[in-house]
């Protein structure tokens, strides 16, 4: 039971996420507050590194920077991008598209062919982008949701990276993977923040408590939640549940900033859950325990 609640509080967590971070661009430059929540929530990951007695030394450290450039300087990076001018929920279902990218990317990379209700998914999935996106229809929001889309591809291919290295390196310890990654990850976002002159920062309760909740609760309280759930939960569940956030997501935007999808948008959104709830009914039918990499919100 307590399991399953910290993996319910965890997608509360990154579906309400979505709404903080586009509240708090108005307020910060997209790669200034990238850059804030990833390198300060890495700093106090390597200090719980030792509280909880976990390694610091990196292990497979090539590998672990090149997840950390796609997963945190790449996923991130984008999707805070993509809120300047997308709408939170429609953002958050655009980035959940990643168990779908992974389905297509494990084809050629890892030899896992499509077959059977995977083909479902493909069909539900990309009809549902292209109600999303209304091709006949381009509206301001287009460059949006491509950075939206591209966020998830990098998540995609990290999740596919990180598949590699835990069939190489099974007992590597994960919060220490975790802390790596976004350390390097969050590199190049100061790296770009400072390059990039912005709009000035305008300090004030509503920015701080938006870098808080990201560097406390949605990435160093989540992965905390995120690793206890997949020790304790049976294959399949975590991803399932997980689900929710993006759920959450929309339906936080609607209340709060008012968001309220198109019928095709809406019909979209549909589609895109409807896809990824039927890839985590067939990793659960499988057996097949989510990776570790693919905690992101």
């Amino acid at each position: 039971m307590k399991p399953f609640a910290a993996l319910l509080l965890l997608a509360v967590i990154w579906g309400y996420n979505w709404v903080v971070m586009k509240s708090a661009l108005p307020y910060v430059g997209p790669f200034q507050f990238a850059a804030m929540r990833t390198f300060f929530a890495a700093l106090l990951m390597f200090i719980m590194l030792p509280v909880l007695r976990r390694p610091l030394k990196p292990g497979h450290l090539p590998e672990v920077s090149l997840i950390g450039l796609l997963q945190t300087s790449g996923f991130t990076g984008l999707i805070v991008w993509a809120l300047v001018s997308g709408g939170a929920g429609k953002v958050a279902v655009l980035s959940y598209t990643m168990p779908f990218w992974v389905m297509l990317l494990a084809w050629p990379l890892l030899g896992e062919k499509i077959k059977g209700l995977q083909w479902l998914v493909v069909g539900s999935s990309v009809t549902g982008l292209v109600l999303i996106l209304e091709p006949w229809n381009l509206k301001g929001s287009a460059f949006s949701d491509i950075l939206a889309i591209l966020g998830g591809l990098c998540w995609a291919f990290a999740v596919i990276l990180a598949k590699k290295l835990h069939k190489k390196a099974p007992e590597m310890d994960l919060l220490s993977f975790t802390s790596w990654q976004m350390l390097i990850g969050s590199l190049p976002l100061v790296f770009v923040s400072l390059l990039v002159h912005g709009k000035p920062v305008v300090w004030n309760p509503l920015l701080l408590g938006a870098v808080l909740y990201n560097v406390i609760a949605a990435n160093v309280i989540a992965w905390l939640l995120w690793l206890y759930a997949l020790r304790n939960l049976a294959a399949g569940t975590a991803s399932m549940v997980s689900l929710l956030a993006p759920v959450i997501g929309v339906l936080a935007a609607w209340l709060q900033l008012n968001e309220v999808p198109s019928r095709t948008e809406g019909a979209g959104m549909i589609l895109i859950g409807i896809s990824l709830a039927l890839i985590a009914y067939l990793g659960m039918r499988r057996h097949e325990a989510p990776d570790p990499a693919i905690a992101q919100e």
